[in-house]
């Protein structure tokens, strides 16, 4: 009868250690999930603030500007179109590419024009513009580091089976470069 129940406890230790290890798994892939949304509201978050600042850095342009409408009226549209996106990381990324592009021609009117490049004010949001750049590159980058241990253990074996089990979707990577680099720097005479 010992003999008999021997081989029971066997299977079933080998049944709990493998409901153990799907259920640590699971909470794993739940805990680095909830990650990666914290981790978006904070790229989101920094998103918002340089949103903010470019109709501030528009309105400085146009006052030396004003003939560059086009760019002007450009980066207020992919401003706007930028801020309304609610949709996937992907496609964001796609619009914010977009608006980094059309900054980056809006910052780059400063050279044309010497009046505005000396500008005070310009240069006050130029300045806060890098330090939000950084701050979203920071986002970026931590938003991107729980993506990828994600990835890792989503499509590792064998906790990919337990991902595919219980239907873990991917999880796209961000990668957006800042539309401004450096802070302007202001030459003495």
């Amino acid at each position: 009868m010992l003999n008999g129940i021997g081989p029971v406890y066997v299977i079933g230790a080998i049944f709990l250690i493998v409901v153990i290890y799907i259920v640590s798994i699971y909470n794993a892939l739940v805990r680095l999930r909830n990650h990666i949304s914290d981790a978006w509201s904070n790229v989101d978050t920094e998103l918002t603030r340089r949103y903010d600042l470019i109709p501030n850095l528009v309105a400085a342009v146009k006052g030396y500007a004003a003939h560059e409408r086009e760019t002007l009226e450009r980066v207020i549209e992919l401003r706007n179109t930028c801020k309304a996106d609610t949709g996937s990381v992907r496609h964001q990324e796609g619009t914010e590419k977009q608006l980094v592009v059309a900054v980056q021609k809006l910052v780059a009117l400063a050279e044309s024009y010497p009046d505005l490049k000396a500008d005070q004010h310009f240069l006050e949001l130029q300045k806060e513009l890098v330090n939000t750049e950084d701050r979203i590159q920071a986002a970026r980058r931590f938003y991107n580091g729980n993506v990828r241990d994600y990835r890792n253990l989503r499509e590792g074996f064998p906790s990919n089976v337990v991902a595919n089990m219980f239907a873990f979707e991917d999880r796209s990577f961000f990668d957006v470069e800042p539309s401004v680099r450096t802070a302007p720097v202001v030459e003495l005479a």
